[in-house]
């Protein structure tokens, strides 16, 4: 998804006078009395990004993420089968499972109700308790917690022993103690918040984004069903896949063309590690495989994703040599062969993952690469020998990538950066900026010689780079490796930014932490931005997730009245601009590309990080983008013309 930002005007930075000491507090004294201890709940309120990752639509949309994530523990125990999320009319949330129910008696220790000490107290749950969850996502015991922290107002409904008990909170602290409101048979818990207005500046909760997420519950947890209600727009989904993993393949193949039509899916618990692992081949070129530790998404991979590559190469190899299948043309297939048009999803439950950094995005458990590795070997092994015909369609793909392969290997010296970069390993059409300190500089891709020729005019040349692509990027989604190497525009666009691509791929060595995407506002340049956009999602795909992809808004319009001028970024900005000019001596123009801006123009609209938005590309959910550009890019008609079918009505300056 594409976040606007506002971004910090470049000013020189005055430091603040600092007291003898070194320490500048306001009085000069530096004491006992300035460590300052938060407590309870007051960290959260105080520091909420370092909770809920920020405070923007990623951070709001978390906090649903977070109460799910109770109910999915208790559908992981087995005590859970189906899991209500609603969108109400005021964009308050509600949740509702048919779990256990959080307890409600009095905590030993904390002398009051046991859903108290949940609610509003950090680190504190049943996940510590290997008696109450074998297996958690909730490790650290701050998910509901924080919600409550972050919420306006909060309230939990607990169904449990033939009783309804309910406790009322306020930003994090309860109004008054749990009380019996009334008797219910089922049992469940049932919490509803507001997210606080004091944290979050827009709270607008969006259909899709949660969608994804419950989406990927339901594929990863068999057989649970998982409804979500908008209330807003009355829309409503439900959730629930008998095949789990399988069911998962199939969705993010569905605009592919596969191999072979039934999903490889095998699941077994060794060493008290539970392994579940889903994989198919399309005739595509693009590695897409998914790795999950208790329902969380790694998207660092880990020592699961380490044993499942492993073991798939050299499964792949051994049945190759023991069938004799490749003995004239003498081929080893190494893991990027292996990879070529595979879709694949290794899920593992573990009861205690050690995950590397506070993002849960690498696991580290050694135990678990091994018994991933002893499984996926034993069941794929057995899964080629038992399907021969699945077994040369898949060997006569990965031929062809172990060929493809070598024919890239001479393509890639040309795309490799050298040791000393000087301006001889830059291409010709790049013109760089004179900073070299890559968190210092941006480079702005643009469309056609004519708007970077005003680009190369306008912008600062001390950090801004700016490369002219000719016409359209070859559209890496139909195409391999050695084609996609050999291609002049893609090649000259791997070369600026320095950090390589596939197995050389490095995010460490770009040269700028700024990418920066600018193309006309009409049907080519939307075309161009995805063309971009597939590349970076394919072959760099860690620069979204470091903050470095962005997209450049240039104005719709130019105003003049008199000797003025103002500028328009959409049509209701316009309309908005000429309520408050007189009706007489006023022109506008409608801009149809970047080139028809002088360079004065471009920098002051577009460029200029004082005045100029830009749009932040992140990925929210890589799954779903995945499914989203195989749809937009692949080479199945069927799914993109229906994909413009349900979105054209959302199109908005549309200028063919």
């Amino acid at each position: 998804m594409a976040t606007e930002v506002k971004e910090v005007k470049r000013k020189e930075m005055k430091t603040k006078p600092v007291n003898g000491n070194g320490h500048g507090n306001g009085n000069g004294t530096y004491d006992a009395n300035n460590i300052h201890v938060l407590k309870g709940l007051e960290a959260v309120r105080r520091r909420p990004a370092m909770y809920i990752g920020d405070t923007g639509q990623r951070g709001l949309h978390h906090m649903v993420y977070e109460v799910v994530d109770n109910s999915i523990d208790e559908a992981m125990a087995g005590f859970c089968d189906n899991i209500i999320v609603e969108i109400n009319q005021d964009n308050s949330i509600t949740v509702t499972d048919n779990g256990r129910g959080i307890p409600t008696e009095e905590h030993p220790d904390e002398k009051k109700s046991a859903l108290e000490v949940v609610m509003t107290t950090l680190h504190a749950g049943g996940k510590f308790d290997h008696d109450s969850y074998k297996v958690s996502g909730g490790l650290h015991g701050v998910g509901v917690s924080v919600v409550n922290a972050l919420s306006e107002w909060c309230w939990v409904e607990v169904c449990r022993d033939g009783d309804i008990y309910r406790q009322e909170y306020k930003r994090g602290e309860a109004v008054q103690p749990v009380k019996k409101v009334r008797t219910g048979k089922k049992t469940g818990t049932k919490t509803s918040f507001y997210p606080d207005p004091e944290i979050f500046s827009k709270i607008e909760f969006k259909f899709d984004i949660i969608a994804s997420r419950m989406r990927e519950l339901a594929f990863l947890n068999q057989n649970l069903s998982i409804d979500l209600i908008d209330h807003r727009s009355r829309k409503e989904v439900n959730f629930k896949y008998k095949g789990g993993l399988s069911s998962f393949i199939e969705y993010l193949n569905e605009n592919n063309t596969v191999l072979f039509k039934k999903p490889i899916h095998f699941q077994k618990t060794r060493d008290d590690i539970e392994v579940e692992v889903a994989i198919q081949y399309n005739d595509g070129y693009s590695e897409s495989v998914y790795s999950y530790v208790n329902n969380i998404n790694t998207i660092e991979g880990g020592t699961h994703l380490t044993g499942f590559r492993t073991a798939l190469t050299r499964t792949i190899n051994n049945y190759v040599a023991k069938n004799n299948l490749l003995k004239k043309e003498n081929i080893t297939f190494i893991g990027e062969d292996s990879r070529e048009g595979l879709t694949a999803v290794v899920s593992v439950k573990v009861r205690d993952p050690q995950f590397e950094g506070q993002t849960k995005t690498k696991l580290g458990n050694s135990e678990v690469k091994g018994v991933v590795e002893s499984i996926t070997n034993e069941y794929l092994g057995a899964y080629l020998e038992e399907n021969p015909a699945v077994g040369k369609k898949i060997v006569e793909k990965l031929a062809n990538a172990a060929a493809a392969r070598e024919a890239a290997r001479k393509a890639k010296e040309l795309t490799r950066r050298k040791t000393a970069l000087d301006s001889a390993s830059l291409p010709g059409k790049l013109a760089d900026c004179s900073m070299s300190e890559p968190e210092l500089c941006e480079i702005y891709i643009v469309e056609g010689d004519s708007a970077g020729g005003s680009a190369k005019q306008g912008r600062d040349r001390r950090y801004q780079a700016i490369l002219p692509l000719k016409g359209k990027i070859l559209n890496v989604e139909k195409a391999r490796i050695d084609k996609i190497l050999s291609n002049t525009e893609v090649r000259t666009l791997i070369t600026a930014l320095g950090c390589g691509i596939k197995d050389e791929f490095d995010p460490a060595k770009i040269r700028y932490h700024k990418v920066i995407i600018m193309t006309d506002a009409d049907i080519d340049g939307s075309h161009i931005r995805t063309l971009l956009l597939t590349f970076f999602f394919r072959y760099m795909s860690s620069l979204f997730d470091l903050g470095y992809i962005y997209i450049a808004q240039p104005p719709l319009y130019r105003i003049r009245y008199g000797k003025n001028e103002s500028y328009a970024y959409s049509d209701d900005e316009k309309d908005k601009i000429l309520k408050t000019l007189p009706n007489t001596g006023i022109s506008i123009q409608r801009y149809k590309g970047l080139g028809e801006m002088n360079p004065e123009q471009l920098w002051r609209t577009t460029m200029d990080p004082e005045t100029r938005t830009l749009l932040k590309v992140t990925l929210s959910d890589g799954a779903e983008a995945d499914h989203l550009f195989s749809q937009l890019m692949g080479n199945e008609i069927g799914p993109r013309r229906e994909f413009i079918e349900q979105n054209a009505q959302y199109v908005r300056n549309l200028d063919i």
